[in-house]
């Protein structure tokens, strides 16, 4: 077995971190170009990633499919950013308003997938989760997850038995 050390002693190029991480190696350029990584250079100007550097890709991956943007992954990524605090506490708000959109959107799903009208825009009940959209007081959906009565058919029918 390989000492934590050692392991710390690997060293990729840039087509064997890129492979690595499945990206195109301009993309670590590109990152490298933003200030979002320096790896080391050999004697012969070929750039050297070792296990920090790999840290450091796959925060990126991770925070770019949480939606940052670059400029925000480097401010978190840099240590004497006097933004990080600013900047993350946005990117977490913006994160919160995506799950309640996210709750919101599963909820408009359960109850689709539960009713039993015909046309889901005549429901009552589904109607609900959209009619302050209609009436033009808001532009996303509104968190509420009402449900039928029990027993109760969305446009008031009783359900048949069994």
């Amino acid at each position: 077995m390989k000492s934590s050390a050692a392991a710390k002693d690997v060293v990729w190029t840039i087509g064997e971190l890129a492979e690595r991480f499945g990206l195109e190696t301009h993309v670590l350029r590109h990152w490298e170009s933003e200030g979002l990584l320096a790896p080391e250079r050999d004697a012969g100007g070929r750039r050297r990633y070792r296990e920090p550097d790999a840290y450091r890709v796959a925060t990126i991956i991770a925070s770019k499919a949480a939606g940052m943007r670059l400029d925000q992954i480097g401010a978190m990524l840099g240590g004497e950013n006097a933004d990080r605090h600013r900047i993350l506490d946005a990117h977490l708000a913006d994160i919160d308003e995506r799950i309640a959109a996210l709750e919101r959107s599963r909820a408009m799903a359960l109850h689709a997938l539960e009713c039993r009208a015909h046309d889901i825009a005549t429901c009552p009940g589904f109607r609900s989760h959209v009619a302050d959209i209609v009436a033009g007081e808001r532009r996303g959906f509104p968190q509420q997850a009402d449900a039928h009565p029990p027993g109760q058919h969305p446009v008031g029918h009783a359900l048949p038995a069994g």
